[in-house]
């Protein structure tokens, strides 16, 4: 089964992941936090400010944080023994992605933007229809909460990345995240990615392909945050049977 190390309890998924774990009775082994705990845990969980302490008390580690967090956990996880890495940390720059590539010749590491049976089979069927629409304009939006800090979100990045490999575009030259005054007509290959905050939305993303006379749209809607949690706590179970290699939630649920 594994024993389970939060890294980042105080966030907000990672509060969520602490409590699932306690109500289905999973061992929760240890949380990794910068700042005091706002909520009870076990007495049997260990609570460490640092981190080469909190992985040695885990067998599986779920983070959640930010891309400087993660770059710790991937700095400290490959100075220690070999740990199952979930990682859902959003807006991950091109040294930290290059960082868990290296780390994970040595573990196993399973790498989402989003945790969602949802959103991966949505990945998929923008493959599907990319490839089976080459002449319709793409267009990704997505709404997220007044909190959220990058943009656009890694899941609206991923699905949009995904539609450029089914049609065997770059996504960094394709890709446009802003539109303003006279530009000119849009471009054949461009995918548009636009980013929407507000309130508390979880989080919406639409993937629509705009043909002339018709158009399809593809919509996923997380209602409850929950959802990632529970998905990285199952992908958790499973990545540590894995040997070493970076895994998607694709091969988690066999996409």
């Amino acid at each position: 089964m594994g024993t389970f190390g939060i890294y980042g309890a105080t966030g907000r998924v990672g509060r969520l992941l602490s409590e699932h774990l306690m109500a289905t009775k999973e061992t929760l082994s240890s949380v990794y936090v910068r700042k005091e705990l706002d909520f009870s845990l076990p007495p049997s969980t260990m609570v460490s400010n640092d981190v080469a302490t909190f992985l040695k008390s885990c067998e599986v580690v779920i983070d959640f944080t930010s891309p400087e967090g993660t770059e710790l956990l991937l700095e400290r996880a490959m100075a220690a023994e070999p740990k199952a890495l979930v990682i859902g940390t959003t807006g991950l720059e091109a040294h930290q992605q290059n960082l868990m590539k290296e780390a994970s010749e040595k573990m196993p590491i399973l790498y989402a933007t989003n945790m969602s049976l949802g959103v991966a089979l949505l990945n998929k069927l923008v493959f599907m229809a990319a490839q089976a629409l080459p002449d319709f304009d793409i267009e990704i939006t997505e709404m997220h909460h007044r909190h959220k800090k990058d943009a656009p979100s890694g899941t609206a990045l991923t699905l949009s990345s995904t539609a450029a490999k089914a049609r065997e575009l770059d996504l960094d030259k394709v890709r446009v995240s802003g539109r303003n005054g006279v530009i000119g007509e849009r471009s054949v290959d461009e995918i548009g990615v636009m980013a929407l905050r507000g309130g508390d939305v979880v989080g919406e993303h639409t993937v629509g392909f705009y043909g002339d006379g018709e158009h399809i749209r593809l919509t996923h809607t997380a209602t409850n945050r929950s959802t990632f949690a529970v998905g990285a706590i199952k992908a958790g179970k499973w990545l540590i049977k894995q040997p070493p290699g970076l895994y998607s939630i694709q091969d988690y649920f066999q996409l």
